[in-house]
């Protein structure tokens, strides 16, 4: 049997929104007696009204969220620790002097908890949706044991400057590695920024979606710039100490197909349907924050991010060292498209503040959440 019609209990949107916006909270299909939630072909009815009992028809956009908890365990991922869980590998040096960073890969087929009670049939690297997430300095000479304990034939595709052989596709290089297989994946880490590593068997769109993806950030060598060039390059390198004085965190955008229809009936950052929500992300207001911001939803063309009460500075791709685009509150990204998102609170009152995507869709089936700004 196919691994996708193993999931019995399909979600679609429909279902997700109607199970039930009673005063401007969604309830989770275990809190309305569901194993699971009705497939989109159940959805005959028409979706009810949002209520709030308080601003008569105008629901609370603050209530949002599931009931009950994700655990970690059956998720794969903690969402908290998840923000600033980098991987900077086994380091050790070359003969030539050049850093190396070993990493290992295993593809690996399990059920993760999305929302609470929803389960999903993914395919992960290392047990996790997304996968590691891969840090390292340009020039570092990165080298990816890749084991493929998986049903499925799989690849890693780094986006990132490297030869043709290193490229994860399949036809060239090692190509696709067979369930069982292993091969390794060397090159240097060029050029710095804020980049990705995904699945490169067909179906494409298939591997991607099942979750096999990840982060893979290559911070600036200040010894190659000067001037303020090299003091920006500091705090956007981990190895030195202008870097601890910044709060850095990874948001991965992705989407869920539960009843493989075609179409996404989760969103979230970082895999958990309103994980920030739940558990809002703590900030310190005076202190710089720097979102790692990676966008791999698929079947949708973009995603996006939008801060409340504040606007933030970009760097498309991560690969320059001033903003390339300035004072802005809303990010769109495509598929794969990534950057760097840098504000701050100072100034401001300690209080929760929201961020979400502004689609207003993927807000309310699960991307959405919030920072609570401290003293």
């Amino acid at each position: 049997m196919n691994d996708d019609n193993k999931m019995t209990n399909s979600l679609s949107r429909r279902d997700f929104l109607k199970t039930l916006l009673t005063g401007g909270t969604i309830f989770s299909a275990s809190a309305m007696g569901f194993v699971g939630l009705k497939g989109r072909n159940q959805a005959q009815q028409e979706e009810p009204e949002v209520q709030n009992h308080n601003q008569g028809n105008h629901g609370n956009h603050g209530e949002m969220g599931t009931v009950g908890q994700v655990d970690p365990k059956s998720s794969g991922i903690d969402t908290q620790a998840f923000l600033s869980d980098f991987d900077y590998g086994i380091v050790s040096q070359m003969e030539n002097g050049q850093t190396l960073r070993e990493y290992q890969i295993v593809a690996v087929d399990r059920e993760i908890e999305i929302a609470p009670g929803v389960f999903f049939p993914a395919w992960t690297y290392n047990g996790r949706v997304p996968g590691p997430n891969i840090r390292c300095v340009e020039g570092d000479r990165i080298r990816i044991t890749f084991v493929n304990a998986g049903a499925h034939p799989h690849t890693i595709h780094f986006h990132g400057i490297h030869s043709g052989t290193m490229d994860g596709v399949p036809n060239i290089g090692a190509g696709v590695i067979n369930t069982g297989e292993r091969t390794v994946y060397e090159f240097d880490a060029a050029p710095f920024g804020c980049h990705l590593y995904h699945c490169h068997a067909i179906p494409l769109k298939r591997h991607v979606h099942k979750g096999l993806y990840g982060a893979f950030i290559v911070d600036p060598d200040p010894e190659k710039y000067t001037g303020q060039a090299r003091e920006v390059a500091k705090t956007r390198n981990h190895q030195y100490s202008e870097n601890k004085e910044v709060n850095e965190m990874i948001m991965v955008m992705n989407g869920f197909d539960t009843n493989f229809d075609g179409d996404n009936e989760i969103y979230a950052v970082n895999t958990v349907a309103f994980a920030y929500m739940d558990q809002p992300i703590k900030i310190r207001r005076d202190q710089l924050q720097r979102i790692y911001l990676i966008n791999i939803t698929e079947f949708d063309p973009i995603n996006s991010l939008h801060i409340h009460a504040n606007f933030f500075d970009y760097y498309d791709h991560g690969t320059t060292l001033e903003p390339t685009l300035k004072t802005v509150d809303t990010i769109m990204q495509c598929q794969a498209q990534r950057g760097i998102v840098e504000f701050s609170y100072a100034g401001f009152e300690p209080n929760r503040y929201m961020f979400h995507a502004h689609q207003s869709e993927f807000a309310e089936l699960g991307w959405m959440g919030f920072f609570e700004v401290v003293e």
